[in-house]
C-alpha cells in the first residue's frame, strides 16, 4: 500500500468535512443537549454608562419555569476571579498597562450597552426570557464617551478607576530624535490621518455554552465553541479557581469566529456556576441582538501618518501616531492589535530605515474590541499603502515605480527590519511585477475610457501587504493507530471553517504514506491536547503543519524498531519510503498499516522496543512566517448615484509552500469579501449616550454575493525557512491586500474632482457628496 499522489502536498483535495456540513449533520454548540439541561438568559445594561441601584428580582424569581436568577453580587461572594487580560506591556514612561477588573456580571456600575447585569436559569429558554424582562433594573445614567479620542480628553467621563484617564496604555516604539531629525531634512513630507472603522464580526454561528458538574468528581464538562481548547479551558479553569484538569472543555464544529470566539465571555463561566449550583446541565445560547453588544468588535483605530521622502522618492522615515479604542474591558490580548502588530506589520515590504509608533490606548463605554482578522495587520498595512498612494500623487511619481523604488530586494534577505524581525525569504519585487503583468495594468487607460462612455467612473489601486504572522509559539502533533484502522491526528490549533482535515491529512499522507480516507483529525478534545495555542494569526498550516510533520519522523523511528521484529531483521537495515518499511537489498518489506494491525494483533516485542507507533509531540518554539502579496483592484463608480463596485480584483501572493491549492484560494476569496465589506458598506456608529445605531442587519451592511467580482488569484511562492515545510500563513492575507487596493482605486477614480482620500466605508451617500462638493 503507498500513498496517493492526487493527496500529496501541493494537490487541491476538497475539504474532508464539507459534505456532513453542507448535508446539514455539522454539530455546534447548539446543537447538544445533555439530559435534564435547563437554559439561562442573559439580561443586558440598556445604558451605556450608569450606577446601579438595585436589582429587583422578586417578581421574576416568581415566573413559571424559573429555577435561579444570579446577580453580580452573587457571583463576587462565590469568589469568582475576574476574566482574563493576558498581555503585559509597559507604556512610553514605563508604566504598567491599566488592567481594570471585569466581573463576570456587573456590580456597581455598568459601563457599556450590553453590559451583562443578571443571568436567569428556567426550565426553557423563552420562560428565562420572559423571567428576565421582569426584572426591575435601578440604572442612574451617567455621561458616557465612545471616542478613544474623546475619552483621553480632560473632563470626559471616568471609566474605571484603575484607569485614570481612561488611558489603557500609551505605547510607543522607535526613536523619536531620529524619526524628528529625518522629518526636517526631507524634500518632501506626507502627512495623511485615516481610520479603520470598528467592526461587527457577525459570524454565522452566535456563540453558545454548555456546561454540566460532576460532584462526585469535582468536575466541569463544558461545551463552548472557541479556536483553540487547551487555553480556552486553561482560562476557564483560573476564572472557576481550579486545576485544569477539573476542566473538560469541548468544542465540535464552529461557524465562524475570525478572532472573536478566540477569549473566555462571562457566559461560559455563568453556566458553570449555575450547573454547579443547580444540580443540572445548563445552556445559553446568544441571540443576534445580544451578539451585536456583546461579542468583541473588530479594528477602531484613527492615526495619522508622517511619511518623510528625499526627492527621489526613497523612504526616510515614518511616523504614526493615534489612538485605539479599547471598549469598556480588556480582551484576552488587547491591546496587542492596536500596537506591536501595527508596529511590526507597518514595515511591509519596504526599506524604511526609521519608523515610529505611538498609539494611545482608551477605554470607552462601547462594546470591548478583539482582533478580528488580521487583528491590526491589515490595518498596518492599509496606512503604509495609503500614504505611499498619497506621496506618489503630491510628487508627481508613478505608483508602481515609488513601490518598486523603496521595496527590499532579494539581495538584501534575510532582511533585519526596523521592527527588530528578521524577514528570511521573499522576492516582493516579483510579486510586483506578477501582480502588475496579470491585471492587465498597461491596459487599464482602454478600460477608463469604455467605461466613460457608459458615463461611469473608473479607478484602479495597488495594495502589497506584508503580514508577520504566527507569534512564535510552539504545538502539538499527536498521531495515534487506532483500532478501527484509521490513524488521527491530534492537534491544537482548532478549525473554525478553515477546512484544516484535508491539508493536514495531505501532510501525514505524504510523510507516512497512510491512506487519505483513512486519516481522521481530532482537534476539539482538553483531554486529548496536551499542549495548542489554538488557530489564530495565520499559524495553523505552520504550527500544526511543522508538528505533524516532526511527529511523522517519530513515528518512523518507532516503526523501524518494530519492523525490524516484524521481518527479523536488524533495524539498521531497515527502510522507510513511501509508506513502506523496506529491508535494504531486498523485496522484503511491510506496509505502515499492516505494521500497526501486526503490533495490534500482538506481534512479540523484545524488551526495550516500543510497544506501537503512536507519537506525542510537541516542537520546539517555531518563529513567525512573513506572508506577503500584491493586490490590484479595480473600481467602478456611478456618479450619478454614489455607488462603488469592484469589478476586476488580481492577487498575486507568497505563501511559500502552499498545501492545498484550493483552500487558500478560497480562504483569499473570503479575506478579500471581508475587505470589501469594510471598504465600501461595514461601520459601527453609536449615539451620544453610547447607543449602538447599528445593531442588526437592518442597519448594519454586510457584503453579498453581488459585490464579490470575479477573482484572479495566483501565487509567487518563496518558501519559508522558519519551519520544516517552508508554509507562510495565508488566512488573514485578503484582507491585509484588499483594504489598501480597494481605497486606492476609489480615490484614483474621484481624483479629477479633488478628491485626495476618502474614509471608509466609501457608501453611496459619502461617495455622492464627495463628487458634489457637499
Amino acid at each position: 500500500m503507498s500513498r496517493s499522489p492526487e493527496f500529496a502536498i501541493g494537490q487541491s483535495v476538497r475539504r474532508s468535512e464539507d459534505p456532513k456540513l453542507v448535508t446539514g449533520k455539522g454539530r455546534y454548540t447548539d446543537d447538544i443537549s445533555l439530559p435534564g439541561q435547563a437554559y439561562g438568559y442573559v439580561l443586558r445594561s440598556p445604558f451605556a454608562h450608569g450606577t446601579i441601584g438595585a436589582i429587583d428580582i422578586s417578581a421574576a424569581r416568581q415566573m413559571p419555569g424559573v429555577l435561579a436568577i444570579y446577580t453580580g453580587a452573587d457571583l463576587e461572594a462565590a469568589g469568582y476571579g475576574s476574566l482574563p487580560a493576558n498581555i503585559q506591556m509597559t507604556g512610553r514612561d514605563g508604566t504598567p498597562m491599566a488592567k481594570p477588573p471585569r466581573p463576570l456580571l456587573a456590580v456597581g456600575k455598568v459601563t457599556f450597552v450590553g453590559d451583562p447585569v443578571a443571568f436567569v436559569v428556567a426550565e426553557s429558554a423563552s420562560q428565562a426570557r420572559d423571567a428576565a424582562e421582569a426584572i426591575e433594573l435601578d440604572i442612574d445614567p451617567l455621561p458616557a464617551v465612545t471616542s478613544a479620542e474623546e475619552a483621553l480628553k480632560p473632563g470626559a467621563p471616568q471609566i474605571h478607576e484603575e484607569a485614570p484617564g481612561n488611558l489603557a496604555i500609551d505605547f510607543h516604539s522607535g526613536d523619536s530624535e531620529a524619526v524628528d531629525r529625518a522629518i526636517a531634512a526631507a524634500d518632501h513630507v506626507t502627512r495623511l490621518s485615516l481610520s479603520s472603522d470598528r467592526l461587527v464580526v457577525a459570524a454565522m454561528e452566535p456563540r453558545a455554552a454548555l456546561a454540566r458538574f460532576e460532584p462526585e468528581t469535582g468536575r466541569y464538562e463544558v461545551h463552548v465553541p472557541s479556536q483553540g481548547v487547551f487555553a480556552m479551558h486553561n482560562f476557564l479553569a483560573a476564572v472557576l479557581d481550579v486545576e485544569p484538569k477539573m476542566v473538560h472543555l469541548l468544542t465540535d464544529n464552529v461557524g465562524g469566529s475570525f478572532g472573536m470566539k478566540s477569549m473566555l465571555y462571562p457566559e461560559t463561566v455563568l453556566v458553570c456556576h449555575a450547573a454547579k449550583d443547580l444540580g443540572r446541565p445548563v445552556k445559553w445560547t446568544s441571540d443576534r441582538s445580544g451578539a451585536f453588544v456583546s461579542d468583541s468588535h473588530g479594528r477602531d483605530i484613527q492615526v495619522t501618518g508622517t511619511l518623510a521622502l528625499d526627492k527621489l522618492g526613497n523612504f526616510l522615515a515614518l511616523r504614526l501616531e493615534g489612538f485605539g479604542n479599547i471598549g469598556a474591558h480588556l480582551g484576552h490580548v488587547a491591546p496587542i492589535y492596536f500596537t506591536a502588530n501595527i508596529a511590526k506589520n507597518v514595515v511591509s515590504v519596504y526599506r524604511t530605515p526609521l519608523i515610529e509608533v505611538g498609539i494611545k490606548c482608551a477605554f470607552t463605554n462601547t462594546t470591548f474590541t478583539g482582533p478580528y482578522r488580521g487583528a491590526g495587520r491589515p490595518d498596518a498595512n492599509y496606512l503604509m499603502e495609503r500614504l505611499i498612494d498619497t506621496a506618489a500623487e503630491e510628487m508627481g511619481l508613478d505608483r508602481v515605480k515609488i513601490r518598486k523604488r523603496n521595496q527590499i530586494k532579494p539581495s538584501q534577505i534575510p532582511y533585519r527590519a526596523p521592527s527588530d524581525l528578521t524577514y528570511d525569504s521573499g522576492d516582493f519585487p516579483g510579486v510586483l511585477n506578477d501582480a502588475v503583468e496579470l491585471s492587465d495594468w498597461h491596459g487599464f487607460k482602454t478600460r477608463r475610457r469604455e467605461a466613460k462612455k457608459r458615463g461611469k467612473l473608473l479607478g484602479r489601486g495597488i495594495g502589497s501587504y506584508l503580514e508577520v504572522t504566527a507569534p512564535p509559539n510552539k504545538e502539538m502533533g499527536g498521531i495515534r493507530f487506532e483500532e478501527d484502522g484509521t490513524v488521527s491526528i491530534i492537534t491544537g490549533t482548532l478549525d473554525y471553517g478553515q477546512g484544516h482535515a484535508a491539508p493536514f491529512a495531505q501532510v501525514l499522507s505524504e510523510k507516512l504514506g497512510v491512506p487519505f480516507d483513512r486519516i481522521r483529525l481530532r482537534q476539539g478534545d482538553s483531554d486529548e491536547v496536551v499542549f495548542g495555542a489554538g488557530t489564530g494569526g495565520s499559524r495553523s498550516a505552520m504550527m500544526s503543519g511543522a508538528a505533524i510533520a516532526e511527529a511523522s519522523e517519530k513515528v518512523v523511528e518507532k516503526g523501524k524498531q518494530l519492523a525490524g521484529v516484524a521481518l527479523e531483521v536488524a533495524v539498521g537495515d531497515i527502510e522507510f519510503e513511501d509508506g513502506r518499511f523496506s529491508v535494504a537489498g531486498t523485496d522484503l518489506s511491510i506496509d505502515i498499516m499492516e505494521l500497526a494491525d501486526k503490533v495490534r494483533q500482538g506481534l512479540a516485542l523484545p524488551d526495550g522496543t516500543p510497544d506501537g507507533l503512536d507519537v506525542t509531540h510537541l516542537t520546539d518554539v517555531i518563529p513567525s512566517s512573513f506572508p506577503n502579496g500584491s493586490h490590484v483592484a479595480e473600481v467602478e463608480i456611478d456618479p450619478e448615484t454614489g455607488v462603488v463596485e469592484v469589478v476586476r480584483y488580481t492577487m498575486v501572493n507568497d505563501f511559500g509552500t502552499i498545501l492545498n491549492p484550493m483552500l487558500v484560494e478560497g480562504q483569499l476569496h473570503g479575506g478579500v469579501m471581508q475587505g470589501i465589506g469594510q471598504a465600501l458598506m461595514e461601520t459601527t456608529l453609536y449615539d451620544e449616550e453610547g447607543q449602538l445605531l447599528t445593531g442588526s442587519f437592518t442597519d448594519y451592511a454586510m457584503p453579498r454575493a453581488d459585490n464579490a467580482p470575479d477573482f484572479v488569484f495566483a501565487s509567487h511562492p518563496v518558501p519559508a525557512t522558519t519551519n520544516p515545510l517552508g508554509v507562510k500563513g495565508c488566512g488573514e492575507a485578503g484582507c491585509a491586500g484588499s483594504l489598501s487596493a480597494i481605497m486606492n482605486a476609489v480615490v484614483d477614480a474621484l481624483r479629477p474632482y479633488g478628491v485626495t482620500h476618502m474614509e471608509m466605508p466609501v457608501t453611496p451617500e459619502k461617495v455622492w457628496r464627495a463628487i458634489n462638493g457637499n
